[in-house]
């Protein structure tokens, strides 16, 4: 090999190697793991009803997800304020009350989440 063939495999090889570490970092900036706050809304599907009114029944396939994604406190609050919520009804108040409804013995988050999403 040239040494400038040396040089553009050399360069390449970097390149690539820096594409695929920003990829890495990319996937794992959020509060949510590898996932985003939209995609994680969508799992909350079944809490729809109890989200919007505080009187409605809490599905067992709700309180189930809702203590999925609320091992990481910082995941549900942003989910609890994504676009996908908003666009769906929730009403932060009222679902921020569902691991409360859940009888969980140890709730995820309490009633606030964090300073960016107090209520």
């Amino acid at each position: 090999m040239t040494g400038s063939m040396k040089i553009n495999c050399i360069i390449c090889f970097v390149a690539i190697i820096g594409i695929a570490c920003l990829a890495s970092v990319e996937g794992t900036g959020g509060p949510c793991w590898k996932s985003t706050p939209d995609n994680e809304a969508m799992k909350l599907a079944p809490c729809g009803t109890a989200a919007q009114d505080e009187n409605a029944a809490v599905l067992d396939s709700c309180c189930a997800q809702v203590k999925v994604i609320g091992q990481n406190p910082s995941c549900l609050c942003a989910v609890l304020f994504s676009n996908t919520a908003k666009s769906s009804g929730v009403n932060p108040k009222v679902a921020l009350t569902i691991p409360k409804r859940c009888n969980f013995a140890h709730r995820p988050i309490g009633y606030k989440c964090g300073r960016k999403f107090q209520l």
